[in-house]
């Protein structure tokens, strides 16, 4: 066990997860749900494939001796899971995104880091499950659990940043950004969103005896989470799957994988902000770049799917804590989703109490983050300078 470095490795998830929308940015005339779906093929279908064929043992085998239970509720929970990802963008509808990421984050890093060690009984034995109970009787334990609440109160304090943020903007550019808000509608489509991607962390406890078989089989610890992936992302796939194809009956729009021009543009109300259906279109021109589309799409769909190939990594170092993990991964994609924010500047002409509050609230998380990695370290009966040679050794 290795607790900074398991930190370091949820910080690298963290900026994964933050930039993965980054290149979908480079993709023209095409409609969400068209390079959505293809991003979505490589991360949630290739990658866990082609990266647990690479590292791991014997990967059908591994798949092949679990029981219908593990494989069910490891896939169900998957697809869950895809549900708060559909309806994140409701959220950023109603709330705005620096307002509504906070939000559904919070509810995320919360219901998937407390759940599975609250109710033991509903997830598998060979799962790394604790009671609160027993963890907060040890001194270790303690720590982890201030580090998870300083965690859970950093990501309060982006949420407030956001909330200023937004009630500071001009009524004109409130408008068009957030056209349609409605706190009480934003804040249920945000406990729901919240709670169903937080069903991410209960796939990952429910395919722990995958993880245990890819042991067994020869796998190194360190990439024996990869074959519960393919699970997983699965029943991920199969949601988004089904929803984009209704989209592209309702749209029109499923030509696009293969046409070079853009035949129609979708008809969109004034008012919409929903990200579905969105085209890029230069007057004039109705030729789509293909093999750009094509790359940029799948560029953001392998950058996604990293965020989980070194969250596997980080729970690994993690230890007897790693039911931390989660709020880890959650605090560090605040971390550096603001700060592309800031790079894209989307908070120019935000107050100073807005950049204050947001500042607080990282430097919050980033704290958070050095208070589990060192109530782990507790644990592990090891110094500070020993895990510090580790590392650089």
């Amino acid at each position: 066990m290795n607790p900074f470095l398991g930190v370091f490795y949820h910080w690298l998830g963290g900026l994964a997860s933050g930039s993965f929308y980054v290149p979908y940015k480079g993709v023209k005339k095409w409609a969400w749900e068209v390079y959505w779906l293809v991003g979505g093929f490589f991360s949630w279908i290739i990658c866990p494939w082609v990266l647990a064929l690479l590292l791991t043992n014997d990967v059908v085998g591994v798949l092949r001796q679990q029981s219908a239970t593990t494989l069910w509720w490891t896939f169900f929970f998957g697809a869950m899971w895809g549900f708060g990802g559909l309806t994140f963008g409701l959220t950023m509808r109603y709330l705005g995104m620096s307002l509504g990421m906070g939000v559904a984050l919070g509810y995320c890093a919360a219901f998937g880091t407390l759940v599975p060690p609250m109710f033991p009984s509903f997830f598998p034995k060979g799962a790394v499950v604790e009671t609160i109970r027993q963890i907060a009787a040890t001194t270790p334990g303690q720590v982890t659990l201030a580090g998870v609440a300083i965690c859970l109160l950093g990501i309060g304090i982006a949420a407030l940043a956001g909330l200023t943020k937004e009630r500071e903007m001009p009524e004109e550019e409130k408008k068009k950004a957030i056209a349609e808000f409605s706190f009480t509608k934003g804040i249920l489509v945000a406990t729901f969103s919240g709670i169903m991607s937080a069903c991410f962390a209960f796939a990952i406890t429910w395919g722990a005896p995958i993880k245990e078989s890819s042991i067994q089989a020869g796998t190194s610890a360190i990439w024996s989470g990869l074959p519960r992936y393919i699970v997983i992302m699965l029943g991920g796939f199969t949601t988004n799957f089904v929803w984009c194809v209704l989209l592209y009956l309702k749209n029109k729009t499923g030509y696009q994988f293969i046409s070079t021009t853009v035949r129609q543009l979708p008809r969109r109300r004034e008012d919409e902000t929903s990200i579905e259906t969105a085209i890029e279109h230069v007057p004039g021109d109705n030729r789509v770049p293909m093999l750009r589309n094509y790359l940029f799409s799948a560029l953001a769909g392998i950058t996604w799917y990293f965020q989980f190939f070194f969250y596997a990594m980080g729970e690994v170092k993690m230890g007897k804590f790693n039911f931390a993990s989660w709020t880890l991964h959650m605090a560090s994609i605040i971390i550096f989703s603001t700060m592309w924010g800031w790079i894209l500047h989307e908070w120019k002409g935000a107050s100073k109490k807005a950049h204050g509050l947001i500042a607080a609230g990282i430097a919050t998380l980033v704290f958070s983050t050095l208070v589990i990695g060192y109530g782990t370290l507790l644990k592990s009966g090891q110094t500070l300078g020993e895990v510090i040679k580790m590392i650089f050794s």
